[in-house]
């Protein structure tokens, strides 16, 4: 009987919304990935997959409109893809659209250092997912004076908690690639210390 009214509810929204209205609904509820799947104008499928996490799926949607918001916003998925030099493009063609829009000439400006320094290095410094060389556990048990206790069926995976993140995140892109490169610096150089 539950799902009756499941399939009526989406009849019935059917009838009344058209598919970006009820991607409209579904993004203001944060179920970005829906919301993805209801819209069909691209740039309001570009933002619910880019707030989903699907950064390649965002690019691609950007990418069907020659607009400087759509080009901006690419460029901004591309850089979370960590692919800064189709990113400076994407940010150049806004530019050419949108001359002197300062948020685009500071992603791009980000973008090619960010690049730049991946060169220099010799490949990307964040969001690696590097192993541990050894394990080693302390087999004696010491009190603390803290009592932590996980249940393993409420944590949340990675991917949970970077959607978790995306959707909290109230900055613009600029400002969290100079939080990120900053800190970035900061760990590099605690590495490269005696």
């Amino acid at each position: 009987m539950k799902s009756f009214f499941v399939i009526a509810a989406i009849t019935w929204a059917g009838l009344w919304f058209t598919p970006d209205q009820q991607g409209q609904r579904l993004f203001q509820k944060g179920e970005y990935a829906a919301a993805a799947e209801a819209f069909e104008d691209p740039l309001w499928k570009g933002m619910a997959f880019y707030r989903a996490g699907e950064f390649e799926k965002s690019a691609a949607q950007f990418a069907k409109r020659d607009t400087p918001e759509a080009h901006f916003n690419r460029g901004n998925a591309l850089v979370m893809r960590g692919e800064y030099e189709s990113a400076v493009a994407a940010y150049e063609r806004a530019l050419e659209l949108r001359p002197e829009w300062t948020e685009a000439e500071g992603n791009r400006d980000l973008a090619k250092a960010r690049g730049e320094a991946i060169k220099r290095e010799g490949g990307d410094m964040g969001d690696q997912t590097l192993g541990a060389d050894k394990i080693q556990f302390d087999n004696q048990k010491r009190d603390t004076g803290q009592d932590t206790e996980v249940n393993t069926e409420q944590a949340a995976s990675s991917k949970d908690v970077q959607a978790l993140w995306l959707r909290r995140v109230q900055t613009n892109p600029a400002d969290f690639l100079k939080a990120k490169f900053s800190y970035q610096e900061a760990m590099r150089g605690e590495e490269e210390a005696p």
